[in-house]
């Protein structure tokens, strides 16, 4: 039984400190109590915020007590992991009103009925001036600097702020608040997952597990998946938006995001990875997945429907219904398709149209195009296409 858990509990995983605190905790409590915390510093989840999400959600199918520890307080600090500048603290309001949209999101995930949700203000908001000195008083400035940012900001001379040293501190002084078994963080958060390792320590608790779950790749296989990078799905994307995102990945990276975001199992896993071998269409596995995913944040009609779609656009070569209509006037007889793709929003600048067409990604009509100087001739209407989503019908007067 614990063996089968641990395969489950290990899927995708990156580091587990330790497993054998784990099986014995497992053997002597049964019933642990498992957080990952997540400070609501932006309206909106994206799948890679639900790796770890999805890992809870291992852990609750195993039967543990899952929390999910929204980080309003720590929120307010700002998270300095991975930054290279000293970050902005958001605003209560600002945190509070992020906070709703989360909680809405991740039970599209998580069963409602069985996950504790916490707010680390709740117990961080009672703190006295002399209860967060002697938190700070646990960690050394020595300590804090064998974090790899602070590390690289203090040797490179950019600044640090005295308040993102409280970061990590609070993060640990979680653990200890909730009494927490099992801790889950990305790899980039394990520095503060050991320090509450330590805090629980001190506080003559059993120190807590640590699981780590790699940085989610985005949709162009090579940065972590990031709103900033538009190479994200988000998971309150339009179902034919995200279907049409996931198939847009490339055979390589499927298997990585089948393994951290599907709820299929190891064995399924396994099979399809067989089949492929033995000559089986990727496409068809991607298929499966894409429509796995639209229906965990929609429902199994939008999923058909976004398969039909996608296989309207991108299969047989048709164009989707709601394609918006444009009229521009004509400049001496014709209007120049960069003009075109520009006015009609299928690109932001004429730059990027000019690049576009160069890299063959436009069609007029279905048919390719490579002359940055083509121009749509004045009574033609026809059907520009940017890529593979994006469409607009054109008419030149």
């Amino acid at each position: 039984m614990v063996k089968e858990q641990l395969e489950q509990i290990k899927r995708g995983a990156d580091e587990l400190i330790s497993e054998r605190e784990l099986i014995n905790r497992i053997e002597k409590k049964g019933k642990l109590r498992i957080k990952a915390g997540f400070d609501p510093t932006a309206p909106d989840l994206h799948l890679g915020h639900t790796v770890l999400i999805n890992k809870l959600k291992h852990f609750q199918d195993l039967g543990h007590q899952v929390i999910f520890l929204i980080g309003d307080f720590t929120g307010m600090i700002g998270d300095p992991t991975g930054k290279n500048v000293t970050r902005p603290p958001l605003s209560g309001e600002e945190v509070l009103a992020n906070a709703k949209t989360y909680q809405k999101q991740v039970f599209k995930i998580l069963d409602e009925d069985a996950t504790e949700v916490a707010f680390n203000s709740h117990w961080m908001g009672k703190f006295s001036s002399s209860d967060m000195i002697k938190l700070a008083s646990s960690y050394t400035v020595a300590r804090m600097l064998e974090r790899d940012d602070f590390g690289k900001r203090y040797k490179s001379g950019q600044p640090i702020a005295i308040h993102e040293f409280l970061y990590p501190l609070v993060q640990g002084y979680d653990s200890v608040a909730l009494q927490s078994d099992v801790e889950l963080g990305g790899t980039d958060q394990k520095f503060n997952l050991l320090v509450g390792r330590e805090l629980q320590r001190d506080a003559r608790q059993e120190p807590q597990c640590i699981l780590t779950m790699p940085l989610l790749e985005g949709l162009d296989g090579v940065n972590k998946m990031s709103k900033s990078l538009n190479n994200y799905v988000g998971i309150e994307d339009a179902p034919s938006d995200m279907f049409g995102k996931l198939m847009s990945i490339s055979d390589d990276l499927m298997w990585r995001y089948i393994e951290l975001l599907s709820f299929q199992s190891i064995a399924q896993m396994s099979a399809w990875k067989n089949e492929v071998n033995d000559g089986r269409n990727p496409r068809d596995i991607k298929v499966l997945f894409a429509q796995e995913i639209v229906s965990r944040f929609h429902d199994k009609q939008s999923a058909e429907a976004a398969l039909a779609d996608f296989e309207l656009k991108f299969q047989r070569g048709g164009i989707p219904d709601d394609v918006e209509e444009f009229t521009f006037d004509a400049q001496d007889g014709t209007f120049p398709v960069v003009m075109a793709l520009k006015q009609s929003g299928l690109v932001s600048s004429n730059s990027e149209a000019i690049r576009a067409i160069q890299q063959g990604g436009v069609r007029v009509n279905g048919e390719k195009i490579s002359d940055r100087n083509a121009a749509i001739d004045s009574g033609d209407s026809v059907i520009l296409q940017h890529g593979k989503r994006k469409f607009a019908k054109i008419f030149v007067k």
